[in-house]
């Protein structure tokens, strides 16, 4: 199976300018596609495939003024137009569970770019990259079979370092396997139970993450009175003064020194926060595979149809239930245990774990269930026993 690797990196001043440019210019391919499918299918009712766009930039090196696509590597170019045409080719194929490809604006999204597979050489301390040169690592890149090649080679930067992210073949862990079965019912109260009875917290109520969250408030509301003194007009609409939905400031917000600080500390907050959510999946999904179970079995959650309600989307998007899944079906394929995800549709919160009943009638904030049959049991592990025997039925 393929499984990624991250390194950090340790670039020069003038790498770090390579790098800026390298991601800068493969966003710039990306929307260049996206808007230019948009005008095309507004005329032709068609869309242009990635050949047809690479094409049109390979002339638009040839302006002045886009003479800057040629100092990076025509790689980045062609990767970042073949990535919107997989995210548009996805869309067309099913129009309900994706969205149209969507332009990627500048500190919106995280900067990253393709580094060429072929020209990747690993060498002692670090790697030598296509127009990049010698890069030094944190750590060595995983040694490859001769005639192997790493796969998927990307650069990105997370507000703080900059990663090179690889995926090499590793095989599957042989060991010996229990006969137990382990359903797992995910929610927002608590992160995971386990039909072994294990609850695995939500680590969002922790002191620490509640404390980063308050400082993240504070400094927004810092930066929203910042905003607010630098706009011509005053009101609750005045960052619409111009009539056209474009923000009219009395000052540059690059100019804005205490603004664009406080914007980075924000950054630094997130970044904090993402990395003790993941850490935190992380430790959980490793310590259920470590259990040895031949068989995991997840519930599969609309999560996307969860996110619109309203009241409870932000919890969701914290808990980061998606990724908890991702984690345990490739650890799961790594250490060769069975991964099933159970049917959407399937009622395990409402089924009695001991008589098998149905109870049509239970309601979100019932956290006990209570069955006709004497049956008393938390709500959440009532529901892991029964995906636990999920298969049998």
């Amino acid at each position: 199976m393929l499984l990624a690797k991250k390194i950090r990196l340790k670039p020069t001043a003038e790498q770090e300018i390579q790098f800026r440019k390298s991601a800068g210019t493969a966003r710039f391919a990306g929307n260049y596609f996206v808007r230019r499918n948009e005008e095309h299918y507004k005329e032709h009712k068609k869309f242009l495939l990635d050949g047809d766009i690479r094409k049109e930039l390979t002339q638009l090196k040839k302006q002045p003024e886009y003479a800057w696509l040629q100092e990076i590597s025509a790689n980045v170019v062609k990767q970042a137009v073949k990535d919107k045409c997989g995210a548009l080719q996805r869309f067309l194929a099913d129009m309900t569970s994706n969205g149209f490809p969507s332009i990627n604006k500048k500190g919106k999204t995280a900067p990253s770019f393709y580094v060429n597979y072929e020209s990747l050489k690993r060498v002692r301390h670090g790697f030598i990259g296509e127009k990049l040169g010698y890069v030094l690592t944190t750590e060595p890149l995983p040694k490859l079979a001769n005639g192997e090649k790493y796969k998927n080679p990307r650069i990105t930067f997370d507000g703080k370092f900059w990663f090179l992210s690889v995926a090499i073949e590793v095989p599957t862990i042989q060991q010996d396997l229990t006969d137990n079965i382990v359903g797992i019912d995910v929610g927002i109260k608590e992160l995971a139970v386990t039909s072994d009875g294990v609850v695995y917290e939500n680590i969002n109520h922790s002191k620490e993450v509640k404390r980063l969250k308050k400082a993240l408030k504070r400094e927004q509301r810092s930066a929203a009175r910042m905003l607010e003194k630098n706009t011509e007009s005053k009101g609750k609409n005045a960052h619409l003064s111009d009539g056209q939905g474009k923000p009219k400031y009395k000052k540059p917000l690059h100019e804005c020194k205490n603004f664009q600080k406080s914007k980075k500390k924000q950054g630094r907050i997130h970044r904090r926060l993402k990395n003790i959510r993941t850490n935190h999946l992380h430790q959980t999904t490793a310590e259920i595979v470590k259990t040895k179970p031949f068989r995991i079995v997840m519930e599969n959650l609309n999560i996307k149809g969860m996110l619109k309600n309203k009241h409870l989307a932000k919890a969701i998007s914290e808990q980061k239930l998606y990724e908890f899944r991702r984690q345990i079906q490739y650890k799961c394929q790594l250490h060769g245990i069975e991964f099933i995800l159970a049917d959407r549709f399937y009622p395990s919160s409402k089924i009695c774990s001991k008589c098998g009943a149905k109870k049509a009638n239970l309601k979100l904030n019932d956290r006990v269930f209570r069955c006709d049959c004497g049956h008393t049991q938390n709500r959440d592990l009532n529901a892991a026993l029964n995906l636990a025997k999920y298969v049998a039925q």
